[in-house]
């Protein structure tokens, strides 16, 4: 099983799920956006659906690929003491720079 951190760690798939963010999409519009080939996205989609990131809709001869936000949430969840940690350093940053101008 490829987890969700695995598959985020390619920039094209991180490029694919801000294109389905905006809506689904067929393989061939990703294909466009991408400039890149359709075997290539297809491989990519299948590290995504594996993750869990992104589902499929058939439809007739054609296939939505639609974002699935659940495991985000779960990266979000990981993310978040780090976020904090940042924000704190952050705001020493800030406090210091008005102390010292």
């Amino acid at each position: 099983m490829v987890m969700p951190f695995d598959a985020l760690s390619d920039p094209t798939r991180r490029r694919i799920l801000d294109l389905l963010r905006i809506r689904p999409r067929l393989v061939g519009e990703l294909v466009t956006e991408l400039g890149t080939s359709q075997p290539g996205v297809s491989k990519h989609l299948r590290v995504l659906r594996a993750a869990g990131l992104v589902t499929v809709r058939p439809e007739a001869q054609r296939r939505w690929y639609e974002l699935r936000l659940e495991p985000l949430a779960e990266v979000d969840a990981w993310l978040t003491p780090y976020r904090e940690l940042w924000n704190t350093h952050l705001d020493l940053l800030e406090q210091h720079l008005e102390e010292n101008p």
